[in-house]
Order: C-alpha cells, then sequence, then structure tokens
C-alpha cells in the first residue's frame, strides 16, 4: 500500500461536499464531487452495484480535476462510488469511504463526453460563438426575411454607434491612496466596467451585423475598436484581479468580436490579440482552478459567472492559444459537476431574484456556445425544467418586492420576462409563457432621437441584440394560466417557502414568504434565517430592509446582514451569524391546499450557540389570516427581540399594530407573551450613505423578563384598505398550549397550538395531537375547513 493519506474530512461551509452522497439523483450519470487532495497528481473514480466492488462497473483514472461526470449513462437503482489518488511519483491512496446514490427511474440522461471529442467539436474557424461558420449563409438569408425586422434593429443600431464611436483610452486605475469601498473608489470600479462595456459590445454589434449585411465599414471600425482595447494592459485597469467587473466584460465582449471579425484580421493582428488573451485567460485560470479551487469551493459569487467566461476564452481561442482548451475543459466540468451551485434540481436561488436572473441570464450565453460549438444542451438539466418557477411563485404579476436576496426590494416582476422568454422557449413550458404574456404591453411610439437614446442605451448596459437575434428562431409555446398549478411551493435546496392565494395578479394576492436554508447566509443570500416577508394586493406591508450602498459598506454588512433588518428575532440583540454558510436553517415541514398553508422552519443553528433551537411554524388559512408560532430554547437565560419592519410608520395599541400601504392595509396582534416592551424608529443603524435617501420603519417587540425559553404567538391579518375586519383576536393559555380563536368576516378560525409533548388538545369541534391544528367555520358554526400539521422533530 502506497505511503500517502487521503483526507476525507467533512466538508465545511462554503465547500460543495462529497457527492454523490445517500442522494436520489435524476441525471444520469451523475457527478462525481471529493476533496482536493494535497500531494494528488492524478485520481481515480470507481462504480459499483455492491459495496465490495468486486464486479467494478464503471472506473476512469488519470483524472486532474476532483470532480467527473462520466461520458455514459448509468442504469436506474442504487450504486456506490469510491475515489483515491496517484501521487506525483505513481504512488496510491488507500480508497475513499464508500458512498451510496441511487439512480430514479426516469432519470434525464446527462453523460459528458470525453475531453478530446468535446475540442474536436469546436469549429477550426469562425465564427464559433453561439453560431458556427457553416450557419451563417442561413443567418444572412433569414436577415433578409422572417428576422427582417430584427436585422433593421441591429443595423439601426450601428448607426447609432458609428455617429458616436465609443472612446478607446485605457480606463484609469485607481489613485495612489484610494481607499477601498469609498466613493471615489466606486467612481473609478463602476465606472470602468461600463466603459469597458460599451467600447467593445458596441465592437461586437457592429462585427456581428457585418457579417450578417456585409458592410465592411461595420467590420473596420470594430476592428479598430479591438485592436485599441488590445493595447490596454491585461493586468492594468480592467485585469480580472485588479477589478473583475470590469474585467469579465472586457474579456468576453473581446472574445465575440475577434471571432465575428476575424476574417479581417491579419496574422500579426491575430496574434496580438492571442497574446492579450493568453494573459487574460491564465489569470482567471489560476485564480479559479488553482488557487479557489472551484470545483470544491463553488459558492464564490462572482467566481460563479467568471468560470463559463474562461469557457468563452478556450472556445475562441482553441487551437489559437496553448492553454485555451484547458480552459474550456475547465469550464466543462464546474458545468458538468458543480452548476448551479446556488440551488439543487427543485429550480430556486439562493442568491434571490436579481442575482437569479443576472446570473442565468449571463449563463445563457455560455448555453448557447455550448450546444453551437461542442453540441452540449444545458437545458437538459433537470434544473431548467423548474427554473421559471422562481419568478412564477415569488412575483406574480404586478408584484413589487422579490423577497429573499441582495437588492430585490424594489425589484418589479416585468424584470423577470426577458430571461423567462428564454427559459419559456427552451423548456417548451406555458405557464411560463403565459407569465411572458401577461406582462406585454402595446408598443409604444418614440421619436427618432428616442429611438437612437434606446439602442445606445441597451448597448452600453450590456444588452447584446446580436444573441437576441440568434434565437429569433426559438420554438415557440402557447401560454396557458398557472389556474391548475398549486398557489404555493417550497423550494427545499434553498429554504425558501412561497405561499400565495393567487399566481395570476398581485393586486388580488396574498404572499408570505419564509427563508430557512441550508445554504445559510452567504453571498448575496444574507437574508436571516426563520426571517419572512409579506406581500398584500400588490403592496410590500412586512419587510426585510436597507438598501445596499456598495456591497460590503458599513450599511450593507452591519444592517443588511444582521438578523435586526428582518422580521426574525435576535437573542440578547445580537444577531445570528452573518454573512456564511455555516448559519444554516431548514425546512422540516411543508404543506399545501386550496385552504391552508402551512411551513415549519428551524434556525437554532444560525445563532453561534446563542438558541439550541428556533422553530418557526407559519399558518397561512388562506386567503386571510396567518398565524406564526414561535419557539425559541437557549442555553442561558437570554433576552428575545421579535422584529417587524414595514415602509410606512405603524400605529401601535396596545399589542395590536396596524400597517397600511396605500390600498393595501394589515392588522398584526402580538397575542403572546404579555406586557412586551414595544418601539419604533424610522433610523438605521448604521445608515446608508448620503446619496441613498430610504424611509422605513422598524418595531422591536421584547419581554420584559430573561428566560431560557420563550413562545411567540402572532395573528397577522391583511386585508384591503378600509375594510373592517370582526371582532379582536383571543389568545388562551392552557396547561397543554394555546387556544387562538380569530374572528372573521364569515364565520371563525380556531387555532390550537400544543406545547411540544403535551397530550391531546381539543376546542369546540377541534381535536389535535400535532403542533398546530386549525378550523375554520362559518357564521352557524358548520365546518368549512380543518387542517392538522405533522410532527416535527425538534
Amino acid at each position: 500500500m502506497a505511503n500517502v493519506t487521503l483526507n476525507e474530512s467533512p466538508a465545511q461551509p462554503g465547500e460543495w461536499g462529497f457527492r454523490p452522497d445517500g442522494i436520489t439523483t435524476e441525471e444520469t450519470p451523475p457527478a462525481f464531487v471529493w476533496r482536493p487532495q494535497d500531494d494528488a497528481a492524478t485520481y481515480e473514480v470507481q462504480c459499483a452495484r455492491s459495496t465490495d466492488f468486486v464486479d467494478v462497473a464503471y472506473q476512469k483514472t488519470d483524472l486532474t480535476y476532483t470532480a467527473h461526470r462520466p461520458a455514459k449513462t448509468f442504469d436506474s437503482g442504487t450504486w456506490f462510488w469510491r475515489f483515491r489518488f496517484v501521487n506525483d511519483v505513481g504512488n496510491a491512496s488507500e480508497w475513499s469511504a464508500v458512498r451510496e446514490f441511487e439512480i430514479a427511474e426516469n432519470a434525464k440522461p446527462l453523460p459528458m463526453p470525453e475531453r478530446d471529442e468535446l475540442i474536436a467539436r469546436i469549429p477550426k474557424g469562425h465564427p464559433r460563438l453561439f453560431l458556427r461558420p457553416e450557419q451563417v449563409d442561413e443567418l444572412r438569408n433569414r436577415a433578409q426575411s422572417d428576422l427582417k425586422p430584427m436585422y433593421d434593429e441591429l443595423v439601426a443600431t450601428c448607426e447609432a454607434i458609428l455617429a458616436d464611436v465609443p472612446p478607446t483610452e485605457e480606463p484609469p486605475t485607481y489613485p495612489e491612496g484610494t481607499v477601498r469601498l469609498s466613493e471615489p473608489w466606486r467612481e473609478i470600479w463602476w465606472g470602468n466596467r461600463t466603459y469597458t462595456i460599451r467600447t467593445l459590445n458596441s465592437a461586437a454589434t457592429l462585427a456581428f451585423t457585418r457579417l450578417l449585411g456585409g458592410q465592411e465599414h461595420y467590420g473596420e471600425t470594430a476592428k479598430e475598436l479591438l485592436l485599441a482595447c488590445a493595447e490596454w494592459d491585461p493586468k492594468g485597469a480592467t485585469g480580472y484581479r485588479y477589478n473583475d467587473e470590469a474585467g469579465m466584460p472586457y474579456n468576453y465582449y473581446f472574445c465575440r468580436t475577434y471571432s465575428f471579425v476575424n476574417d479581417l484580421l491579419t496574422d500579426d493582428e491575430r496574434k496580438k490579440c492571442c497574446d492579450v488573451m493568453r494573459i487574460r485567460g491564465e489569470e482567471m485560470y489560476e485564480h479559479l482552478a488553482v488557487e479557489m479551487q472551484y470545483l470544491w469551493h463553488p459558492y464564490g459569487s462572482h467566481a460563479g459567472r467568471a468560470w463559463h467566461f474562461l469557457g468563452e476564452i478556450g472556445v475562441t481561442f482553441a487551437n489559437e492559444i496553448p492553454e485555451a482548451e484547458e480552459w474550456v475543459w475547465f469550464a466543462m466540468n464546474v458545468f458538468g459537476a458543480v452548476y448551479p451551485a446556488w440551488c439543487d434540481e427543485d429550480g430556486g436561488w439562493h442568491q434571490g431574484l436579481q442575482y437569479w436572473a443576472s446570473y442565468i441570464q449571463r449563463f445563457t450565453w455560455w448555453a448557447d456556445i455550448m450546444r453551437a460549438a461542442m453540441g452540449v444542451d444545458a437545458f437538459d438539466m433537470p434544473y431548467f425544467s423548474r427554473a421559471g418557477d422562481l419568478p412564477m411563485y415569488l412575483q406574480p404579476p404586478g408584484t413589487r418586492g422579490g423577497g429573499v436576496g441582495d437588492l430585490t426590494t424594489q425589484r418589479t416582476s416585468n424584470q423577470n420576462v426577458g430571461l423567462v422568454t428564454i427559459l419559456a422557449a427552451l423548456a417548451q413550458n406555458p405557464y411560463w409563457k403565459w407569465y411572458v404574456d401577461d406582462h406585454a404591453s402595446a408598443p409604444v411610439s418614440e421619436s427618432e432621437e428616442d429611438a437612437t437614446k434606446r439602442r445606445l442605451s441597451a448597448v452600453n448596459s450590456g444588452q447584446s441584440q446580436y444573441i437576441d437575434f440568434m434565437r429569433g428562431s426559438l420554438p415557440s409555446v402557447e401560454g396557458k394560466a398557472p389556474s391548475d398549478l398549486p398557489t404555493s411551493k417550497v423550494f427545499r435546496g434553498t429554504g425558501v417557502a412561497v405561499m400565495n392565494t393567487n399566481l395570476l395578479n398581485a393586486k388580488d394576492n396574498v404572499e408570505v414568504i419564509l427563508k430557512s436554508s441550508p445554504l445559510g447566509s452567504q453571498s448575496h443570500g444574507f437574508d436571516a434565517q426563520n426571517s419572512f416577508s409579506l406581500f398584500a394586493f400588490g403592496e410590500r406591508l412586512l419587510i426585510h430592509t436597507g438598501q445596499r450602498d456598495i456591497h460590503g459598506s458599513d450599511h450593507h454588512k452591519n444592517w443588511m446582514h444582521h438578523t435586526k433588518s428582518t422580521n426574525s428575532l435576535t437573542v440578547n440583540s445580537e444577531s445570528q451569524l452573518r454573512n456564511t454558510g455555516a448559519a444554516i436553517g431548514e425546512i422540516r415541514d411543508f404543506r399545501t391546499a386550496p385552504s391552508f398553508d402551512y411551513v415549519c422552519g428551524e434556525a437554532g443553528k444560525a445563532y453561534d450557540g446563542l438558541l439550541n433551537r428556533f422553530t418557526r411554524r407559519i399558518l397561512f388559512a388562506k386567503p386571510d389570516v396567518i398565524l406564526i408560532f414561535d419557539t425559541l430554547i437557549a442555553p442561558e437565560p437570554s433576552t428575545f427581540q421579535y422584529h417587524l419592519h414595514a415602509e410606512t410608520e405603524m400605529t401601535i395599541n396596545d399589542q395590536t399594530l396596524q400597517i397600511a400601504v396605500n390600498d393595501a392595509a394589515c392588522r398584526v396582534s402580538l397575542l403572546h407573551p404579555q406586557d412586551l416592551n414595544i418601539s419604533q424608529t424610522d433610523q438605521f443603524d448604521p445608515p446608508p450613505r448620503d446619496r441613498i435617501q430610504l424611509k422605513e420603519y422598524h418595531v422591536t417587540a421584547e419581554p420584559k423578563e430573561k428566560s431560557k425559553a420563550q413562545t411567540f404567538i402572532t395573528v397577522y391579518q391583511p386585508h384591503r384598505l378600509g375594510e373592517t375586519l370582526a371582532g379582536d383576536v383571543t389568545c388562551e393559555t392552557t396547561g397543554e398550549g394555546y387556544a387562538v380563536r380569530i374572528p372573521v368576516i364569515d364565520g371563525e378560525l380556531r387555532v390550537l397550538l400544543q406545547n411540544d409533548g403535551g397530550p391531546v388538545m381539543s376546542m369546540q369541534g377541534l381535536e389535535c395531537n400535532s403542533p398546530i391544528g386549525a378550523l375554520r367555520v362559518d357564521a352557524g358554526g358548520t365546518v368549512v375547513s380543518s387542517f392538522v400539521s405533522g410532527m416535527e422533530t425538534p
């Protein structure tokens, strides 16, 4: 046996983990991922149908990355796998522990072709991004037929670019003494990004349009812009490691221009471009593959798009830059093994809708490139058969506010349309197509001046009309309203439960969102565990607060990342762990039915020892009552702060709060405990920078005495402003738990809340031996609907 030691220590927060391990996968074959080994030169993987590996069904040696998706499918059923490594003198480690996985009967075939086969598929000539050389003539013909309106728009955009050709002077570096994250730093950091996009996306637009229509002056201007940018220092102001927000768009727009205009370049000009992109590509590869070990640490936000931009460089310069093929192979390993990292197959996205839209939109570029250059279809992945559900459930048409994640507070549902259009066509999903169609508006007449501004604004912001043109032939699908779907859904992989009354129109919807995530609060998904939001009738009633002035600012880190900024609880005024994968939560139960929705989240582990338990149970008696039942257990007597936030000032009357936002309102009854200290402020601690003008209101309710265990019971009754609610909500404490009676317009809602391990409870026709039981009766006492929760394990 070799004198080498295998490291199988469990994955830590921020690490991908040994996969697959104890799961059932919808993909065949699965992707295998393992911990990087310090002394490894290569790795070996074996798969078998039994734990003794007497009959090895699959084996792969000489693997250089810590991930592998086989080139052949596996049959359904139970499988086992193991790995080992070989060091640089040929000694092999012991085999790893045997891990088990199951392949579902209906698993999607997703083999990854071998490296040599993939590389051989890339065209030898150009263009090779988004289309192949042999497809150019067809697109030229279509530019004069069914796609002519899109082509004419491209030409108009090119004419607008030529009327105001972008500058090519290299953008500035940070002056000596510039403080990182300061306002002067921000202006250069983001300014260099927008400057770079304007110049090189203009070049790519001109170059592609010339491919279609033969306008040589478009091509010559594109070439001039390309070669001028090739003179910029590859490790200077637009270098990937110096400023990746400028470096990443430089790389992909440069590649597109180079490929589209390649036939106009001389050999010396091609060499100049190759020399520049070799430096830029190596810088990205060294960071992602070597330093970061992205295949084991895939949760970096910017790295989550950088890997496929590196792949785009690789495809562009395959057979022209010696390392380019390795860049392609690395990107394909990332795609095959750890993408998408921010969710699982259920269609969620840990970072929230803003980053979902931004990152999936960019990924679709790589999906188009893979399909055209290598014949690999990303939309065969199970994730993409569900990806459009996230906006459909989080933001029914007309919704303002995305619920969870960075930069979502003011996001509107119409901002999802562009990406959902692509997803609907590629997945042939009629519900997503309905979502797109429902947002459609009548064309707006515009002056030629306004049209020119619109076109240039699109180019300068990074929109790529040439990609839209190539997607003009996407298959169509007829829209279908989601009237036959459940109105609520849980995204377990990201720990987000979304409970709606109406998916068709936010103006008729009441929406409750709970986050309790196994991915913690890392990256842009920093919202506290067991935090919730409440939207009603198109308005944001109870919200997550703050506004990012710049990522990593004092306000961003110490207000928005702090639990106090959300509708959750703090302990001794201390936050949950902040911005880390260690602050984990869990959705323990979720049920949806026409009359009741229910979710149970557990977040005790997020408090880093301050709590042993924080169980939040939400019962949504649709459409008009939300009851939240919180159980907290601390190791030491502690104070507990119950936080609520709104856009408008809340009216406080004893332990009843009233919230009104435009045409929506909500009564909040803080039923238990009694005798709370309740305060309200409109101040942020710390506040955002002066350029951010934001007014929000923050209520804190706190029991007067310390305790090791605490229960909070709160009832929320959203309604339209001006509607009169029925009588007061009551809560009776019993030895077994709590009995809550909620008068509603057409009768009464009766709810029993059971203490842990308590005996069977009963109340006027309702019997309960679980944490929550509920009964809705009409004015005559006839049962209309009922609900009993499951028995979650604390």
